[in-house]
């Protein structure tokens, strides 16, 4: 578990997890209203870009695309999903080159596949929790040793 004391922090995390990626990546945002997914994603797609970028939250575009230097990454926002089956029509099948960034990815339903990261953040009092998961065992190993 990490401990995030400011939206800083948050975001540092963010950038860490995005030295890790690699293009086929799913990245998978766990976490109530206000628990700092989109934070993060700012932090990750700024790490991507080597500079602070503006990330609005998707919420009403439901996807974002950012052409970072290295791949394509897709920002999807699941909340407003009525059936999982309408990932399909927001350019879900694209994503295998780039690395695909979802919040509330059980929206997602089977769409989600079983290998890749989840972060599942949380309020806790005054601050915020992050537990990071690996979900196979590429990102077990790449997960070894990971520090912020």
């Amino acid at each position: 578990m990490i401990n995030l004391e400011t939206a800083t922090g948050t975001e540092a995390l963010g950038a860490a997890v995005a030295a890790l990626l690699q293009p086929g990546d799913v990245v998978a945002l766990y976490g109530d209203l206000g628990a700092g997914k989109t934070t993060l994603s700012r932090g990750l797609i700024s790490g991507l870009f080597g500079t602070p970028t503006e990330v609005p939250s998707p919420t009403y575009n439901l996807v974002q695309v950012y052409e970072t230097p290295d791949f394509d990454l897709w920002h999807f926002d699941l909340y407003r999903l009525e059936t999982p089956d309408e990932l399909m029509e927001l350019g879900w099948e694209e994503t295998q080159d780039g690395v695909a960034l979802i919040e509330w990815p059980d929206h997602a339903g089977s769409h989600l596949p079983a290998y890749r990261l989840d972060i599942s953040l949380e309020i806790v009092g005054e601050t915020r929790t992050a537990h990071l998961e690996g979900r196979g065992e590429v990102w077990q190993s790449r997960l070894n040793g990971f520090a912020i």
